[in-house]
C-alpha cells in the first residue's frame, strides 16, 4: 500500500515502427509507438520530425509541454475554486524551447504558459490573478522539471468581449 499522498502511475509503450529489418540502419525504422493506458484510448507518438518522426503523431515534446500546459490549467481552476472566484473561459498558448547539445542529447531551456482567462465578475480580477501564481506554487508538473515555466496570463471579465 503507498503512503498516503503518494500516486503511482502505469502505462505500456510499444514501439511500433518495425518496418521489417527492425533497426539494421538509421533509416530503416520508424520511430512510431503506441502509449497504452488501461481503460484509456491509445495515444499515437512518435518522435518529432526533425528526429525522423511522423509529424501527425505526438512526440515526447508535445507530450511534456501539455502536461505543464494541463497540470496549469487544473491547478488554476482549483485555486479559483477556493478563492471564490468563477472561470467561464479558459484557453492557453503554450510554447516551449527545447536546445540540442551536439552529442545527440538536449533539454528543455524554458517553457512559457499564455492562459487567456475570463472571469464572470470584475470583482473577481485580482483574485483570478493571484490564483496564477497558487496554480503555479501547487502544479505537480512544474515541480518537477528543472527548468523555467513562466506565465503571461490574461484575465478579463467575461462581458468584455472584444
Amino acid at each position: 500500500m503507498a503512503p498516503l499522498g503518494e500516486h503511482h502511475y502505469a502505462l505500456t509503450t510499444t514501439w511500433t515502427g518495425n518496418r521489417g529489418t527492425g533497426t539494421s540502419g538509421y533509416r530503416d525504422y520508424a520511430r512510431d509507438v503506441t502509449i497504452g493506458i488501461q481503460g484509456k484510448p491509445d495515444l499515437q507518438a512518435s518522435a518529432d520530425k526533425p528526429f525522423r518522426g511522423d509529424p501527425s503523431r505526438w512526440n515526447p515534446e508535445d507530450l511534456l509541454l501539455a502536461a505543464l500546459s494541463e497540470c496549469h490549467l487544473l491547478s488554476y481552476l482549483h485555486a479559483c475554486v477556493t478563492a471564490g472566484v468563477v472561470v467561464t473561459e479558459y484557453r492557453d498558448e503554450a510554447t516551449g524551447v527545447m536546445r540540442e547539445d551536439g552529442r545527440g542529447g538536449g533539454a528543455f531551456a524554458e517553457v512559457t504558459l499564455r492562459p487567456h482567462v475570463r472571469v464572470a465578475d470584475e470583482s473577481m480580477l485580482d483574485a483570478a490573478r493571484e490564483a496564477h501564481r497558487i496554480a503555479h506554487e501547487w502544479c505537480f508538473i512544474a515541480n518537477s522539471v528543472n527548468f523555467p515555466v513562466h506565465h503571461d496570463a490574461t484575465v478579463e471579465v467575461a462581458s468584455e468581449r472584444g
